[in-house]
């Protein structure tokens, strides 16, 4: 199983005193005080993991919006008040719990045109509010040119747990369909914003998995 990189500190980090207790030699040292740092690590391991997804072999096809994240699908179809971008725009939102995979994925193809970072507070992500008063990170993606253009907008966004944003693209950069960009460190949530021509494909309550569910989709080209 691939570990995102930016794990291994969170996963070394608690092996120091685990062994440092087994180093002792004390049975009851070894039991009580390494156990939690060796399942803290554990947990660790787990929230970092990484795994390949069928868009990793097999490209989406050219019309087809992908979750960007795994989790529960909190907003499906119109925006809430206050909370997408000047425009016209549909709104899918997933919530990420602390098991989940955080590992990010751009939901459409094209090149980042806009990138910003806000700070905010750290409301749970499950709360309305958090959308728009919560630390967040937002991409725009547009994919072709002229009035043909396809733009998709996504935002990560960190929640009560989730202190840490990393996007690892910026403004230039090209990005595939499901391909990694990111990841936020412990419980958030994602939106993404999409044009109201584009046909929403999830529901509410709806698991999905980054870079496999096809949340949305454009209408065919011509």
């Amino acid at each position: 199983m691939r570990i995102d990189r930016a794990g291994w500190p969170f996963i070394t980090g608690p092996l120091a005193p685990a062994a440092l207790a087994v180093a002792s030699g004390r049975r009851w040292a070894a039991r009580w005080v390494a156990l939690p740092f060796l399942a803290l690590s554990a947990y660790m391991t787990l929230f970092f993991r990484d795994p390949d997804r069928r868009c990793d072999v097999e490209p989406p096809a050219p019309d087809d919006i992908v979750s960007p994240a795994d989790g529960v699908v909190m907003v499906a179809g119109d925006p809430q008040p206050g909370v997408a971008p000047d425009g016209d725009w549909q709104q899918v939102s997933v919530f990420l719990s602390v098991v989940d995979v955080h590992v990010n994925r751009s939901p459409y193809r094209g090149e980042v045109v806009e990138s910003s970072y806000r700070k905010g507070s750290f409301l749970a992500a499950y709360r309305k509010e958090s959308a728009h008063r919560n630390e967040r990170s937002e991409l725009w993606l547009r994919d072709g040119a002229g009035p043909t253009a396809r733009t998709v907008v996504f935002r990560q966004i960190v929640g009560v747990l989730a202190r840490r944003i990393v996007t690892r693209t910026g403004v230039g950069q090209q990005l595939a369909t499901g391909e990694r960009m990111g990841l936020m460190k412990f419980g958030s949530r994602m939106d993404v914003f999409v044009p109201p021509e584009c046909t929403v494909l999830v529901s509410t309550g709806q698991r999905v998995r980054a870079g496999e569910t096809v949340i949305a989709r454009w209408p065919a080209a011509g």
